[in-house]
């Protein structure tokens, strides 16, 4: 090997085996060439082969927390020990074989030496295989005479697909209890005939014999049988195989049901005897009693034979063979568990099966010689001298213990009981039961196990959806264990029953123990905590979200999923969900929020769940919150969580890139006599990229006016008007325009006397940052007011401020008329406005000097006349007043004059009249029909005299105003 002295060296024993399944296994191992203490330690371990790289510790010497859970309760219930041969040598047993121990075990030693030198361990690889040995023999009773021959045949077969050797013996049990059995006489696997001491003389002389009669036939042949044979006969089978050390290994054996042999010695002499026989005289509780009642030189046939138990008749046979049952035995003869027959002229046999403390006694047989048939009289009887017959009762020493190596668990977590039966001789049913902490005195069906193996769960465990598919199993011998995989919730804590019932011979004995298991929920102490390192994140810089999670569970082996939220800012209504990760890594996105998928980067660290953010925009400003969901362990499918939290919220704020806009802010000013005007709005500094949004603004005169917009161009250049300034007049007047890349325009055409005011424009700054348009910054220009210029001369008009009234419904003229008298070749044009609450004067009919007339507010450009009674009188009627009308109205007039034929009209002169104020009176008819309408309140006018005055005197002072006017 190359090893040098002093070298350490571990040796297993060498492979592959092959072992059957449920048997007995060994493994040896042993250490050499170390240094240290005499004792060595050693640690067993599997590599399976579903996980041939992978690890799984058995049991060690040393430490007792060395098994993983899977052979945790095998190891506790010495189904899977270590025996110490020597202080460096060791046997592995595993008592019951399962099939799921086959892989490949490794032997390893600790380190006790001052230097790693040598090989710490060794491997050897095991395969489990199915036990196919099967051995059977019908059980009988015989009974022969001494020096008759025995013949008994027993059916051995296997299909093991190794190479394998069988070996075949039988042998001879006497007595009750504990005795050994004697070996008659055994077919070696090597095809070698052996007998057992007893029988070693009169195999070689011939008188014991085993024959091979067929493919699985073996023939157990004794001549001259004796009373020493007398008692229960089996044969056992026992396959074979070689190892790869050249050793042969018994890997399965087998025993057959037993047959039941009686000797009875011949009678002697000339007269009637009668000789009485039991194959087993001392039985226990359940055993067969069989006796035989031999007559010897009976002078005739006609024999009546009596059974008698302590000089009680049990049954009789007469002389034509009719047998009669004592009445307390005839219902046990129905059953089967009494016979009595003739196997020969001379041989009377009794058999008792399943025999009960009543059936011990002394036994004796009574043989009448009749004269004939059907005489009643004998000729001479003769009684058996009596066998004492001794049953034992069965004495139960069944007992239990329950133990547990989960007593507290989580929801989720497996529930693993452990049953230990010791005291059985013989096979078991077992019951688990559940008893349930919030019904006193009820229990519940878990699982049951019947002698034969045959599994069965109770009605709520048999869904393994809900708590995974139960597992109880036979750990060894008489060690039991019941896993629940998955806990479901605390209804699943409190006591476990076990309870294992042992049968035989007709009776039952059932011992019972209990252990306690408390199940918390997995919402305990179940939190989430959501953190970030920064708050503020410039535009473009990346940033993370961290989701620590915490329970009072380990995390780690539950299956669990989170799910990031976002709220935008500012908040568009509920929490979108991001994107959530299940227990499996499957990953899935939300739609609310698309731009996060190509940007986040999940991952996980143990309890922490990561949120990376790659460049960020201002999309990604908003509130972050992580929801983490756990599930049960052991479960599939999923189904709905067991346990949820949500963690806090975490605001990110996302800078944009600092706005470098510089408006141009000095206040200037605008005259014109007439036509149109353009107010510039100019930027100083931007940045290149930028584009821009551009709104207007009218300040009317008035000192606490508030500012009215009048149009918005977006950085698309669609235009957006305000309220004043909606009506298709107004936006025909008023048109935003970009005459350059730094300078905005508005341009007011026609203007007049309304549109007086300073004028300002905001300028906002828009950058396209990758996946939208975003606001940077805006700026506002100075104030640029817009006069009129007063002409060379001023008309004569009515100046006077007056006051009408108008009842709603009727027409109301107000007062506009020139005074004095024009130049020759002049034309006059007049506008009509009204004072409105905003502090801008509302054009409401333009009379231009050639004769066409505008309507700027088409709304009651139908109720709007122009009568003009004379030349000079440019009154204007308002037809239909209504409320809305009320307010201060006044007109402009301008003398036009032509420069010369065919050139331009230029403005002369001007001059505004004074204001009339309109008030609008509600209909007469109002007062009046409300009262009539109703009813109470005109039963009560006319019961008031003093009420019905008032209202006379009201009527009498409107008709004297309308007659003054």
């Amino acid at each position: 090997t190359g090893l040098t002295a002093g070298q350490r060296v571990v040796t297993v024993q060498e492979g592959p085996l092959y072992r059957t399944e449920g048997s007995h296994v060994t493994l040896w191992c042993k250490v050499s060439g170390y240094q240290g203490p005499a004792e060595q330690n050693f640690q067993w371990s599997i590599y399976l082969p579903s996980a041939p790289e992978r690890e799984v510790q058995i049991v060690s010497t040393v430490d007792p927390s060395f098994p993983y859970a899977i052979y945790t309760q095998r190891v506790r219930s010495r189904g899977i020990f270590v025996e110490r041969l020597q202080g460096d040598a060791v046997l592995l047993h595993i008592t019951e074989l399962q099939e799921r121990d086959a892989g490949q075990y490794e032997c390893h030693t600790p380190n006790t030496d001052e230097r790693y030198f040598g090989s710490y361990s060794a491997k050897t690889n095991l395969t489990v295989i199915p036990d196919t040995l099967s051995a059977s023999m019908a059980p009988q009773a015989l009974s022969h005479m001494e020096g008759d021959v025995v013949e008994l045949t027993c059916e051995v077969s296997k299909s093991t697909a190794q190479h394998t050797h069988l070996s075949v013996g039988w042998y001879l049990l006497q007595g009750a209890g504990e005795q050994r059995a004697k070996e008659i006489l055994t077919l070696s696997k090597d095809f070698i005939l052996k007998p057992g001491p007893s029988y070693e003389q009169r195999f070689l002389e011939g008188d014991v014999q085993l024959n091979k009669v067929g493919n699985t036939t073996y023939k157990l042949i004794i001549r001259g049988v004796k009373p020493s044979d007398q008692g229960q006969l089996y044969c056992e089978a026992a396959e074979w195989i070689e190892d790869p050390d050249k050793t042969w290994k018994d890997i399965s054996r087998n025993q057959t049901e037993r047959t039941r042999l009686a000797v009875l010695s011949q009678p002697k002499g000339r007269d009637l005897s009668v000789d009485l026989a039991a194959a087993e005289p001392s039985l226990s509780e359940g055993d067969t009693l069989q006796l035989s009642c031999v007559v010897g030189a009976p002078k005739s046939s006609n024999l009546q034979v009596i059974w008698l138990l302590n000089d009680m008749k049990v049954a009789r046979v007469d002389p034509h063979g009719v047998l009669i049952w004592e009445e307390e035995y005839k219902e046990r003869s129905k059953l089967g568990q009494l016979q009595a027959f003739k196997p020969s002229n001379t041989v009377y046999v009794l058999t008792i099966s399943e025999v009960g403390l009543k059936d011990k006694g002394t036994y004796q047989c009574s043989v009448s010689e009749m004269k004939a048939p059907g005489d009643l009289h004998s000729i001479q009887t003769v009684v058996s001298s009596g066998i004492q017959v001794d049953v034992k009762p069965i004495e139960s020493h069944l007992r239990l213990s329950v133990s547990t190596s989960t007593p507290w668990v989580t929801a989720g977590d497996p529930l693993i009981l452990l049953c230990e039966v010791r005291g059985a001789t013989g096979p078991v049913s077992l019951r688990w039961w559940h008893l349930p902490p919030q019904q006193l005195g009820h229990r519940v069906l878990v699982a049951t196990m019947e002698q034969d193996g045959t599994l069965s769960l109770g009605g709520t465990y048999q869904d393994g959806r809900a708590r995974g598919s139960l597992r109880l199993q036979r750990e060894s011998s008489g060690t039991f264990s019941l896993e629940i995989p998955s806990a479901r919730d605390e209804e699943d804590g409190g006591q476990y029953r076990c309870e294992a019932t042992q049968w035989s011979r007709g009776r039952s004995w059932t011992a019972k123990g209990e252990a306690a298991v408390t199940v918390t929920s997995m919402g305990l102490g179940l939190q989430a905590t959501l953190r970030s390192r920064i708050a503020t994140v410039s535009y473009g810089q990346s940033f993370e979200l961290f989701c620590q999670v915490a329970a009072s569970y380990a995390l780690q082996e539950v299956p669990v999923s989170v799910r990031w939220l976002f709220q935008p800012s500012p908040p568009t209504g509920p929490s979108q969900e991001l994107v959530q990760v299940f227990p499996n890594g499957t990953v899935v996105w939300g739609t609310a929020q698309p731009h996060f998928q190509g940007k986040a980067q999940l991952a996980r660290t143990d309890t922490t769940f990561r949120l990376h953010i790659h460049r960020a925009l201002p999309a990604n400003e908003g509130t972050y919150q992580c929801q983490v969901e756990v599930w049960r362990r052991n479960i599939l499918p999923l189904g709905q969580p067991a346990a949820s939290t949500s963690s806090n919220a975490v605001g990110i704020k996302v800078v944009l890139p600092e706005s470098k806009l510089q408006v141009a802010a000095k206040d200037s000013s605008v005259e014109i006599a007439s036509g149109s005007a353009a107010i510039e709005c100019r930027i100083v500094f931007a940045q290149n990229n930028s584009q821009f949004a551009v709104t207007w603004y009218l300040l009317p005169p008035l000192a606490d006016a508030k500012p009215l917009q009048i149009v918005r161009a977006n950085y698309s250049s669609i235009l957006e008007y305000g309220s004043e300034f909606s009506s298709p007049a107004q936006k025909s007047r008023f048109l935003s325009q970009r005459v350059s890349s730094s300078v905005f325009q508005l341009q007011i055409l026609s203007a007049n006397l309304g549109d007086r005011g300073r004028y300002y424009c905001v300028v906002e700054e828009w950058l396209w940052l990758v996946d939208g348009w975003y606001k940077l910054g805006e700026g506002t220009s100075g104030r640029t007011t817009l006069k009129f210029k007063l002409s060379e001369s001023e008309l004569q008009m009515e100046k006077t401020n007056r006051s009408i009234s108008a009842r709603e419904g009727e027409a109301a003229t107000l007062p506009c008329r020139l005074q004095g008298a024009l130049l020759p070749g002049s034309r006059l044009s007049a506008a009509w406005f009204q004072v409105k609450s905003s502090g801008r004067d509302s054009a409401l009919l333009t009379l231009r000097h050639d004769g066409t007339v505008e309507y700027p507010e088409e709304r009651r450009a139908a109720r709007l006349h122009l009568r003009r009674p004379s030349a000079g009188d440019f009154s204007l009627t308002l037809s239909g007043a209504q409320r809305g009308d009320a307010g201060a109205y006044y007109c402009q007039l301008r003398e036009w004059q032509q420069q010369g034929k065919g050139k331009d009209w230029a403005l002369r002169a001007s001059a505004c009249s004074g204001y009339t104020q309109l008030t609008t009176i509600p209909p007469e008819s109002t007062v009046l029909s409300r009262i009539c309408s109703s009813p109470p309140l005109l039963n009560f006018i006319l019961y008031s005299p003093l009420v019905l005055i008032l209202l006379l005197a009201l009527a009498v002072f409107c008709w004297y105003c309308k007659f003054r006017k």
